[in-house]
Formats: structure tokens, C-alpha cells, sequence
């Protein structure tokens, strides 16, 4: 990566914190829009978003919020829920958002940990939720309700600071660069949660990263739709817009993700593999009934799109008479398309947080929508690695972002250093635990290899891998990347370690196996019947020869089991940012598992 680049973004990092940008926004870009929610009649101005910030900031301050403490937030996505976060932020506190999916001993343990001396709640229905557990806790935190104490306390703030403004201003002021601005806590896909403590400078570095790295406007609108909870969402939904000075319209709600997109119309978004993979699995049921003429004009356009993105890919010149019959298919074809998904002013898409199957990368390609993947993790500020519009390569996650340097150990995993490696573990006792080693390297726990060029391509997570009975190592992460590559199939989990060979139990997708059903005049298009209707069996079958024909033999999926049922962070099976739990998997469908080893015996 250019030193060059590194130096610059660093040197414009240098000393900024989030109250410092915001006092910029709102002095600099005092009525550009800010914030604001789907479907609402106006978005609060910069100038006001501040100002209701100062109001609650003094209103928090006043009940005895203090610097370097830690207040819990479980909210939807609103208005409020940002407002919470930043008025602490500009006290020195530290907010951290929980996951509503949460089950309760997740909650008290993440209550324990976090001694919060402050809980901000939705409504009365999350009070009666935590009550049981403040109730066993020895240091329960005191409860905001977001329409009742929680208003209370920002109108009595907003008096303080009406009556004198100094206060809040000296306040943020005394906030660091390398002072804490918020407390995540990882999904706990192999253990408890660990509280990651991120700093202003991790993510105005990242910000400023994203800026030299992807060119996109300033002052332009985002989505906010993943929880805040999640290292993507507070980047995109928060830090970057406050450094960019964009506006962000918050849907509450993922149902309305594509009339979110339609209305807002992004230059950027960021959509985790399952909203790509159902994105493209609603388009080929949609075209599966389109007219002929429509199938076949959308076909031959989206064949010289995939010609162009491969030669894009691939560093080449594109020729002057294929970018011309491009520019003329997508203004006819594609762009429509496009536009009815909220994608026609895309300019940057990105994935990230699980692995997304080549094909849907490909297919997305093939309607003029380059999704990008990129990697990293909360411990790294979000992306580590992107792979941009001008330099990307299909199936990695890119090249290692300016100023962060990366080295593979002998075992293929992957260690990260630099400005994005966040300042540590939260230790039960309030203190910060260090996260790398004494040269200042993470150990990521991910396993890839790098090509000659710096693209890095993640094969697996390494207490993930699997190690079949003949001791072969094996990636369970491509395996179920290639199942996942049928629409039928929602969720797949290779099975295999300790085991002679490979099976699979495989999850079929709620919203797009009904309508596959319906198309094939199945009377029961309930996931429970369709899970062992022979067709849908005979289909599975063939996706899973597919995958095989894509594997190695000691890879091979020798047999599989569709379950009835479909996996929720609620149910378990999926952390709330939709990884596998494998080992929740695991002790769920023992029986399952076993009887797949015994059928084939």
C-alpha cells in the first residue's frame, strides 16, 4: 500500500474526535440535513442535532453520568437511539448498544461485565424484559425509558445549557483522540462476549480511510438499517457521516430495506451476505415469470456487464466498442433495473462479515452492481481489507487498508497491526486489556492466503476448521459458501470433524423456497412441509452436487439433511449479526447429526 496515502490519512486523523466534527458540522454545515427516520416529515439539520445532543448530554451529566463510564443502550433504530449514544460520547462516557435479540443470561452477563452505571431502554415492554435480571444484579445501573426518563432528562438539560452553553462546551473539549467512544461486545460465536474498546482515533482513521480509498461525495444520503450494535453500522451509520457531514434516514425496520433503497437512492451501501443473497434470489424469481422478451434482453445485457466487470477485475483495458455497448444496454436494460432496487446511483457496494458466495457477487455484477467485499472484525475498527472500484479482485476480500499492515503465521492465520486495532479487551474490573502482542500484532483467528498482487482471500476461521478422521484439514466455510449458492438454501453447516466424511444440515429459505414451491403447484408451501417434499429434496440434491462438483473429494458433501425449521438469532442457531453458532448447531441437532453418520453406514 502507498506510504504516501498511509502518511496523509494519518496526518488528517491526527487529534480529531467525534464532539470536535460535530462542532464542525454544526458550525460549518449548520442546515444541511443530518438525521432522520423513513417515512418522516424532515430530518433534524446538523445545527439541531447538536443542540438536542448539548440538551441530554447536560441532562445525563446532571443524574451523574461521568467520563470513562459505560452506559448499556438497547434500542430500535430512531432518532433517539443516536442522540443517547453521541450525548454520552461527549461527556467522555462510554455508550455500548445490545443486541434486542439477546437472550437473558447474555444480557446479565453483558450487564456484570460492563458495570454500567446507566441502562437507556425503549419502551416499558424491554423494562419488564430486564427487570428480572437488574433485580439479581448487586449493582443493578438506573434505567432510562426513552419517552418517559430519558426525555425528562433532556428537557432538564436542555434548560442547563440554555442557561449556560460554557459547560458542554469545555465538556467535549476534554474529550482525547485515544479516549474510548464506544464499548461493542463480539457476537460470542465461540464463547462469552468480549467488550472491544474502540477510540475516537480507530474510527475517524477508518473514516478517513474509507474517504481515500472509495470516492464518493460529500454531503450525501445513506441507510441506516443493521443495529448499532454492530461495527458496520455505527461506522456507516454514524462516524463516517458525522466526518462526511452526510445524512442518514434510519429504517427502524428491515422489512423496509428495499423501500428504504428506493427512497433514499445511496452512493454507498453495505449489505451483510444474506441481504445480497436474498436481493439476488427475489430477482430470479422475478424473472423466472418475466416476459420473454424482458428475460432475454436482460440476459444479453447482462452478459457484457459480466464482461466488463471481469476485465475491471482483472486490471484490463475494456474496448472501446464494449464499453459503448454497455453504456447503451445499461441505459436500457440495467439502470431500470436498478432503480427499482434503489441501486441506480450506487457507487460503491461492500459485503462483509461472513464469506458471499462468488456467484451472487457474479450475478450482481452481471445487473451493474460491483458488490465489493472487504474483511475485518469489531477488534478492527470494521474493514482491515477492501477491495475498491478501482482495484478489486472477485472472491477476496481486497488489500489491506492504508496505514494497517498485515502477515500471515505459518498456519495461514491472519495477524493485523496500525491505527485500526482497537485499544483493547474490557476487563471485568474497568480496566482495558491489551489485544496484541508486543510488536503491536492481533492474532484475528482467521486463516487465508495472500496472492501475489496483496489480495487476501479468507478461508476459514481457525478453530473452525474442520479435521477429519485421516487428520485432512478441511474448510467447512467453503463448503457451505458453495451450498448457499442455490436460492433455495438459506443457511448450510458442513459437519465433519473427527467424522470419515463430510454431511450437511441445510436450512431452507423462508421467503424464497414458497415461492419456488408455488411456481411447482405445491399445495404446502410451509418450510415444515416443504423440508420433506420430494421435490424439494430432488433439488436440494442437485445444489449439493453442484457444490460437490466444485470441491475436493475429502470436501465432498456425501449426505445432507433438510431441517424443518429456520435459524433466528432468536432460535440460536445465528449470532445477531447472522454468523453460525456452530457449536450451538451442533448440540442442538446431535441426533440429526449422528443419525446422517448412520444412514450412510
Amino acid at each position: 500500500m502507498d506510504d504516501t496515502l498511509a502518511r496523509r490519512c494519518a496526518e488528517t486523523a491526527r487529534g480529531l474526535t467525534v464532539p470536535a466534527l460535530l462542532h464542525r458540522n454544526a458550525t460549518e454545515f449548520a442546515d444541511l440535513p443530518a438525521l432522520g427516520m423513513l417515512g418522516g416529515d424532515r430530518a433534524l439539520t446538523w445545527r439541531e442535532l447538536r443542540d438536542e445532543i448539548a440538551g441530554l448530554s447536560r441532562g445525563l451529566a446532571d443524574l451523574g453520568l461521568r467520563a470513562g463510564d459505560r452506559m448499556l443502550i438497547m434500542m430500535s433504530g430512531r432518532v433517539e437511539h443516536w442522540i443517547a449514544d453521541l450525548a454520552a460520547v461527549h461527556l467522555g462516557a462510554v455508550p455500548s448498544t445490545v443486541y434486542a435479540t439477546l437472550a437473558s443470561d447474555q444480557l446479565r452477563y453483558l450487564a456484570e461485565h460492563s458495570a454500567a452505571p446507566f441502562l437507556v431502554l425503549e419502551n416499558s415492554e424491554m423494562v419488564a424484559r430486564w427487570k428480572p435480571i437488574l433485580d439479581s444484579l448487586e449493582n443493578p445501573p438506573r434505567v432510562l425509558v426513552v419517552d418517559g426518563s430519558l426525555r425528562e432528562a433532556a428537557s432538564r438539560g436542555a434548560e442547563l445549557h440554555q442557561a449556560d452553553p460554557s459547560v458542554f462546551e469545555q465538556t467535549w473539549r476534554n474529550v482525547g483522540a485515544s479516549d474510548p467512544v464506544t464499548l461493542l461486545y463480539t457476537s460470542g460465536t465461540t464463547g462469552d462476549p468480549k467488550g472491544v474498546v474502540l477510540t475516537h482515533q480507530n474510527v475517524i482513521y477508518q473514516s478517513v480511510v474509507l474517504e481515500a480509498t472509495v470516492s464518493t461525495p460529500d454531503h450525501t444520503a445513506s441507510l441506516a438499517y443493521l443495529p448499532l450494535a454492530h461495527i458496520a453500522e455505527r461506522m456507516l451509520g454514524i462516524y463516517n457521516p458525522i466526518y462526511r457531514a452526510g445524512h442518514v434516514t434510519i429504517c427502524p425496520d428491515p422489512a423496509q430495506l428495499l423501500a428504504g433503497l428506493v427512497t433514499v437512492r445511496p452512493v454507498s451501501f453495505f449489505g451483510v451476505p444474506r441481504i445480497w443473497e436474498k436481493m439476488v434470489a427475489g430477482l430470479q424469481a422475478q424473472l423466472a415469470v418475466a416476459d420473454p422478451a424482458v428475460q432475454a434482453a436482460v440476459s444479453a445485457a447482462s452478459a457484457v456487464a459480466s464482461e466488463v466487470y471481469e476485465l475491471r477485475g482483472a486490471s484490463r483495458d475494456i474496448p472501446p466498442d464494449l464499453a459503448a455497448r454497455f453504456d447503451a444496454m445499461d441505459a436500457q436494460v440495467l439502470r431500470p433495473l436498478r432503480a427499482k432496487l434503489g441501486l441506480d446511483n450506487m457507487l460503491w457496494a461492500g459485503s462483509g462479515a461472513a464469506p458471499i458466495p462468488v456467484e451472487v457477487l457474479r450475478y450482481l455484477a452481471g445487473i451493474g452492481v460491483d458488490v465489493l467485499e472487504v474483511w475485518g472484525m469489531t477488534e478492527t475498527t470494521g474493514t482491515a481489507t477492501i477491495n475498491t472500484p478501482g482495484h478489486f479482485r472477485t472472491g477476496t476480500v481486497g488489500r489491506v487498508n492504508p496505514g494497517m499492515e498485515l502477515r500471515l503465521a505459518e498456519d495461514g492465520e491472519i495477524f493485523v497491526r496500525g491505527p485500526l486495532v482497537c485499544a483493547g479487551y474490557l476487563r471485568a474490573d474497568g480496566g482495558v486489556e491489551p489485544v496484541v502482542d508486543a510488536e503491536g500484532w492481533l492474532a484475528t483467528g482467521d486463516v487465508g492466503v495472500l496472492d501475489d498482487d496483496g489480495y487476501l482471500t479468507i478461508t476459514d476461521r481457525k478453530k473452525e476448521l474442520i479435521i477429519n478422521s485421516s487428520g485432512k484439514n478441511i474448510s467447512p466455510a467453503q463448503i457451505e459458501n458453495a451450498l448457499r449458492a442455490h436460492p433455495l438454501i438459506a443457511q448450510a453447516v458442513a459437519i465433519g470433524d473427527r467424522r470419515p466424511y463430510v454431511t450437511a444440515l441445510i436450512v431452507l429459505d423462508e421467503e424464497t423456497a414458497p415461492l419456488w414451491a408455488r411456481a411447482r403447484d405445491i399445495a404446502d408451501t410451509s418450510i415444515g412441509a416443504l423440508s420433506s417434499h420430494p421435490l424439494v429434496l430432488e433439488e436440494i440434491g442437485v445444489a449439493v452436487a453442484v457444490a460437490n462438483g466444485k470441491l475436493a473429494r475429502p470436501e465432498q458433501v456425501k449426505t445432507f439433511r433438510v431441517l424443518s425449521t429456520v435459524w433466528t438469532p432468536v432460535s440460536g442457531e445465528l449470532t445477531p449479526t447472522l454468523k453460525l453458532r456452530r457449536r450451538v448447531v451442533q448440540e442442538k441437532y446431535a441426533d440429526a447429526i449422528d443419525g446422517l453418520y448412520q444412514a450412510a453406514e
